[in-house]
């Protein structure tokens, strides 16, 4: 080439391949295919590999398993312009709940509604080491890759330190983690490479969703960006197979992306964005890639098998991590740690993740299928590590799950009157004009589900509320439950998810949507919802908040004319128990319990918020709350406190409260040691006494 005048663009220019490539191969990073090394030799006129002093020689390189596959590197701007990594990526946390919740949700929002079958979505957590990590940086062209990222991670800012960061975990430690994430049954990457479709949508383009259908999770465009954070070195890769042809194919249509900041490698700038595909010759830039038609090989050496026939897409986040797992463990970026506890923390987070966001779209009914089927799995170098466990909604979220599912089964009730029973009723929310169009306005009945919650259910006494998708927007408090209200779990289904009957369902679930923030988490004001409804829209979610807090309340408030016969579950196990001191004509008698309120925690332990009704005058009383489990016959276990707080007129030392002078009402609160229970909460009555300090009981 030197002797000839010849540079490394010229060569590149005439072979019709990339400069990347060539520059490869003069930097002995790579070599050229057999049938690329024959151009070569035509071109600068050698006889064999060897001759003019030429690299070509075979040596022992991580060569390139299709040579007509290539990285394209988007050149840098002409107009000087630089972004430091992708934007959209630090909308999230780099976290695996996070990364669970939208890409389930993209899943689901792509379920192929041809048929009844639900969506299947697998996360599949595989760590690579030795020689299985050698062979799979073979297979993505690492040699190609290498320089661009040793340039990115010099750059001190944060997507440089991450990616340095994944560097050494790779290097250092010999250690990289993938995580896939397989959806069947689903839509898969359709339409042409660059034009509008759910392929360019995916792997070109940025902040846009493409979803139409108001009942979708997803509307801003943003939930998969969430791939690319959650990977330590920016790369993902894909194999999709169709539900409708492309080019007359559907199966193994292959594209890589990856993002890093700009950068200079080699002389040249790039601007950030790169992609793995196969030279797209009838491009204006004749360096472009397009998605490739891959062999079952190189389908297998990327990790990318698929393990059926049925559409969607298999994503492979390269050099995955969780922040929060790391934080759990007490490590930071690249530290150190146990591998086995990290891929088992990681393991159990995506379970808990999909079984708290996505437990009502997983739950059937009557001859309803869910939705949704999701499952998690472990391997350490293609073997097993941690058994594949699908997703129960029904040990993850027992009593939501039995709600939903007696709505879906039309056995609800009007009222609660026995353990086990769901019942329903209907709150409404007033749907504004949508853009002034005429008829998009109207009452549309959300449903209101209320049953018994239980020990496995966590926090009680709340609602969750959900769209069409099924999936959890958001969970709330019910303010303001009286005292002795049963533990309970409530779930509001609004839009499509009331029913196909509901009114005004589908406007209420653009309604909704359009109050979402990216996060998908709640509903409240937005620039969408103030500029396609009015300014005060958001108004009317407040109402529907208050109309549901008033239905529960309903539901579960205990009628005053049954609470003194004690016929509630609470009241049952409940008690303010003591026997009267006696009292010398003259004197008053000590502060005694009034109101009693208790819950039973997720961790077993019983909750109280007590009222003490103090009397008037007399001495400085000094009192001891005592906390004894109520049992069928012999004397009551006494339970120690692991709290007890003062909340008003009162102090507590040594576990004693001392009421304020002259007060009439005080308020403590106490939650009970679980270690010192002899029996679970759940199979015991409370029963809660007042000890004067000389050992009497009040």
């Amino acid at each position: 080439m030197q002797e000839s005048g010849m540079d490394a663009s010229d060569l590149a220019r005439r072979l019709g391949a990339t400069l990347a490539l060539v520059e490869a191969w003069l930097g002995e990073r790579s070599v050229p295919h057999p049938d690329l090394l024959v151009k070569v030799q035509e071109i600068v006129g050698a006889e064999d590999g060897t001759a003019r002093g030429s690299a070509v020689a075979p040596v022992q390189q991580e060569v390139p398993t299709e040579a007509s596959v290539v990285w394209y590197h988007r050149p840098g701007h002409d107009d000087g312009g630089r972004e430091f990594g992708n934007a959209a990526a630090f909308a999230f946390e780099a976290d695996l709940e996070v990364l669970a919740r939208e890409a389930t949700q993209n899943s689901l929002d792509e379920r192929d509604r041809s048929n009844d079958r639900p969506v299947r979505v697998r996360y599949t957590l595989h760590e690579l080491t030795g020689d299985t990590l050698v062979r799979f940086r073979t297979a993505i062209r690492w040699h190609d890759l290498h320089p661009h990222y040793e340039a990115a991670a010099a750059q001190d800012q944060k997507v440089g330190r991450v990616i340095s960061a994944g560097l050494r975990e790779m290097f250092e430690r010999d250690r990289l983690v993938l995580l896939r994430v397989d959806d069947y049954n689903a839509n898969g990457l359709t339409g042409d490479d660059y034009e509008d479709g759910r392929f360019a949508a995916v792997v070109r383009r940025q902040l846009e969703s493409r979803k139409s259908d108001a009942a979708a999770g997803g509307s801003y465009g943003l939930g998969k960006a969430t791939l690319w954070a959650t990977s330590r070195l920016g790369l993902v890769l894909m194999n999709s197979t169709l539900s409708e042809p492309h080019e007359g194919r559907t199966r193994r249509r292959l594209i890589g992306r990856l993002d890093l900041p700009w950068r200079e490698v080699g002389g040249r700038r790039f601007a950030g964005p790169a992609w793995l595909g196969r030279p797209d010759t009838e491009a204006d830039n004749s360096e472009v890639v397009r998605s490739w038609w891959a062999d079952e090989e190189t389908v297998e050496s990327l990790h990318l098998t698929r393990e059926d026939g049925d559409p969607g897409t298999s994503f492979l986040i390269v050099g995955a991590h969780d922040v929060a797992s790391l934080a759990e463990a007490g490590q930071g970026e690249g530290g150190e740690g146990d591998d086995e506890d990290s891929l088992e923390r990681m393991h159990q987070r995506l379970v808990r993740a999909l079984g708290r966001n996505f437990w009502a779209a997983m739950t059937a009914g009557g001859d309803r299928e869910p939705l949704l089927e999701a499952s998690v799995r472990t391997l350490r170098n293609g073997v097993e590590h941690i058994e594949e466990e699908q997703v129960d909604p029904q040990v993850h979220q027992p009593a939501r799950s039995r709600a939903l599912q007696a709505f879906l089964s039309g056995t609800t009730v009007d009222r609660l009157t026995e353990a086990g029973q769901v019942a329903l009723t209907t709150v409404p929310l007033k749907v504004p004009e949508r853009d002034g169009l005429a008829g998009t306005a109207g009452e549309h009945r959300a449903v209101l589900l209320v049953t018994e919650a239980t020990d496995a259910d966590g926090r009680i006494n709340q609602v969750t509320a959900m769209r069409g998708n099924r999936m959890t927007v958001k969970t709330s408090w019910i303010p303001g439950l009286p005292v002795g209200t049963n533990p309970f779990q409530a779930v509001l289904l609004t839009g499509r998810a009331a029913g196909d009957d509901a009114p005004f369902a589908a406007e209420a679930e653009e309604f909704l949507r359009s109050s979402e923030p990216p996060e998908h988490n709640k509903w409240g004001q937005t620039e969408e919802l103030r500029m396609r409804y009015s300014p005060s829209a958001h108004r009317r979610i407040a109402a529907l908040t208050s109309e549901t807090n008033k239905a529960v309340h309903e539901l579960v408030a205990i009628p005053k004319e049954r609470k003194p016969s004690g016929t509630s579950k609470v009241s049952k196990r409940l008690k303010i128990s003591g026997r009267s001191a006696i009292k010398v004509r003259g004197t008053v008698g000590p502060p005694k319990l009034d109101e009693l309120e208790a819950v039973i925690d997720p961790s077993g332990a019983w909750q109280i918020t007590a009222e003490v009704k103090v009397p008037a005058g007399g001495e400085p009383w000094r009192m001891s709350p005592v906390a004894k489990l109520e049992v069928r016959s012999g004397p009551r276990p006494v339970v120690k406190w692991s709290e007890l707080v003062a909340v008003s007129n009162c102090e507590l030392a040594d576990g004693v409260l001392r009421f304020t002078p002259g007060t009439r009402r005080a308020v403590f609160r106490g939650v009970t040691d679980v270690s010192t229970h002899p029996v679970r909460a759940a199979l015991t009555g409370l029963v809660v006494e007042l000890h004067q300090s000389r050992g009497d009981i009040a």
